[in-house]
């Protein structure tokens, strides 16, 4: 696009406005690349994208074209986590895409290398990518390593739950704050299978990032280089005339379902990844990622769930090797293109797993289902979803009775206090991407649980999300929301909830008299919101579909 628009005589003021900038006529001349980045000063996993820029820019110089930085926005979900600040963070997913589709349309971009690396930011970044369909490729900064703690990796997690093992007396306020001080211990994504990491490992099965992009620590000099290779490789699509959408194809989203159910990946990437989709016209359901999770073994179990971590993956062989193990029973399509220039299938072919306790063997996997599972039921009538494998066998079928929140400080607070016992079912509602707004990540209240020791005698069941960091019987996205009506916004206490998580099924166990009855007294929580969330409330659809803006109002 941009010889189009700034190599004619009639284009010389624009000209002016590039060498303002520093470009020669050579470097106007050549393909014009943005580097779209969300480096910051408030988010560890942002801090140091400014390196990982300056490494994209000299692959993009050496590749033949000219580099030119632009900024994209980033929350951290966990400096956001629970406070109204969460109330917008998912809703950024969005005004990121409006920004790449703004900076790259209006600036006459060739092509863009995108240099994210937290939670929203990533699919934020591939649905601005999809949508604009110029030559794209992906790097993030990379993850964050564990830190230690009585001989043992923590991180960011470890922390909320070392607030409820305090509240029970199990930990001491000293012991906390030594904690506080070595779970992060530098730059780079939360260092477990958390919603940052899931995607950026997912970007590896759909194509758009070159492999290591998800394991590759964010300290290492290996990151440093797979940035300049990012940058030698956009120069090639671009050559080569290679966009997002044909790249991202319905083969590409089924090949990042499979590897999303083997390494038990967050439960956001299932919103996430319908979000994107959408973007590149692929049909994309709750039902598809059942299906592949029903065919998909889970061949990883990482932190939260246990103290292997990114660092531990990538050493067994990484994301290639996984979806080498997959490939074996055909549950990978390796014939998807790949912005490295070559099929996936190229990518993994030599890819071999180097530690079977961290990377199972197809033939002897952790679990012969994947690790996220979609409920449905009279509670769930559009579908929820669980990180299945983050629960306990004990938890997989569970019958309890609810006690019943309207947001997640009270849930919070009556877990610290006590007052939720064995067998109960947490209900928090109105926390919905319209009733938030802005369906807020919710590890406080899982947290508590575990640190107060009941994550294997409670269950939690919100119409919110969690984060990948959660842990325990969790089940969000509960769809339809409170805020439109759905039942969860029926449930009173000591209401008996069955949860079958093997089979699939979500019930609140009412009779169906009695739900029309309290249907017709409902009077929905007003959440008073203002400003963009006031806009976003009025145009986010149901999580069952990506809580995306409606196209049309």
């Amino acid at each position: 696009m941009s010889q189009e628009i700034y190599t004619s005589m009639e284009k010389a003021p624009q000209r002016a406005l590039l060498k303002a900038l520093g470009l020669s006529d050579d470097e106007i001349k050549k393909p014009l690349i943005a580097i779209v980045t969300a480096k910051s000063e408030i988010v560890p996993g942002h801090m140091h994208l400014d390196r990982i820029t300056d490494a994209v820019k000299a692959g993009i110089y050496a590749g033949g074209c000219t580099p030119v930085v632009v900024p994209a926005i980033g929350v951290c979900d966990g400096l956001a986590m629970g406070h109204a600040g969460m109330r917008y963070s998912l809703p950024s997913r969005e005004l990121i895409a409006d920004s790449v589709e703004t900076m790259l349309y209006a600036h006459a971009f060739d092509g863009a290398v995108f240099v994210p690396n937290c939670d929203k930011i990533v699919p934020g970044m591939l649905m601005g990518a999809a949508r604009v369909n110029i030559p794209s490729v992906f790097v993030s900064g990379g993850p964050m390593e564990s830190g230690k703690w009585n001989g043992k990796k923590v991180s960011f997690s470890s922390v909320y739950e070392g607030i409820g093992a305090v509240k029970k007396g199990e930990m001491s306020i000293d012991e906390l704050s030594t904690l506080e001080n070595v779970a992060c211990p530098g730059c780079g994504s939360c260092c477990g299978m958390y919603t940052a990491n899931s995607l950026n490992c997912l970007c590896e099965a759909l194509g758009i990032a070159l492999p290591g992009n998800g394991t590759v620590l964010a300290v290492s000099g290996e990151r440093i280089r797979l940035a300049k290779r990012a940058g030698a490789a956009i120069c090639n699509l671009v050559r080569d005339a290679i966009t997002p959408r044909m790249i991202l194809t319905k083969r590409a989203f089924t090949n990042a379902l499979a590897l999303d159910m083997a390494l038990g990946a967050s439960t956001n990437t299932v919103l996430h990844l319908l979000a994107i989709a959408a973007e590149c016209n692929v049909a994309l359901d709750l039902d598809l990622v059942q299906s592949v999770s029903d065919a998909t073994p889970t061949l990883c179990k990482l932190s939260p769930s246990c103290e292997t971590d990114m660092e531990d993956l990538h050493l067994a062989g990484g994301v290639s090797a996984v979806l080498h193990e997959l490939a074996k029973k055909n549950l990978i399509d390796g014939s998807a293109y790949s912005a490295s220039g070559c099929s996936l299938a190229d990518i993994y072919a030599h890819a071999h797993v180097k530690n079977t306790d961290v990377i199972r063997k197809i033939d002897d996997p952790i679990s012969p289902v994947g690790g996220i599972a979609v409920l449905r039921g009279n509670l769930a009538e559009d579908g929820a979803v669980v990180k299945r494998s983050a629960v306990d066998k004990s938890m997989l079928a569970f019958t309890g009775k609810a006690k019943c929140f309207n947001c997640e400080e009270e849930a919070v607070n009556a877990i610290y206090a006590g007052k939720i016992k064995k067998g109960d079912v947490v209900v928090i509602r109105y926390e919905g991407p319209a009733g938030g707004p802005g369906m807020r990540e919710m590890l406080a209240p899982t947290a508590a649980l575990v640190g107060m020791g009941l994550d294997k005698e409670v269950a939690l069941v919100t119409d919110g999300r969690f984060s990948g960091a959660t842990r325990g019987a969790a089940i969000g996205h509960v769809s339809p929301e409170a805020a439109e009506g759905g039942k969860i916004a029926l449930v009173k206490d000591g209401d008996v909830i069955k949860i079958d998580i093997q089979n699939g099924r979500l019930a609140l166990d009412v009779p169906a008299k009695e739900l029309q009855a309290r249907q017709k007294k409902l009077r929905p929580k007003d959440s008073n919101v203002a400003g963009w969330l006031l806009r976003y409330q009025n145009l986010v659809t149901s999580a069952a579909f990506g809580a995306t803006l409606k196209k049309k109002f």
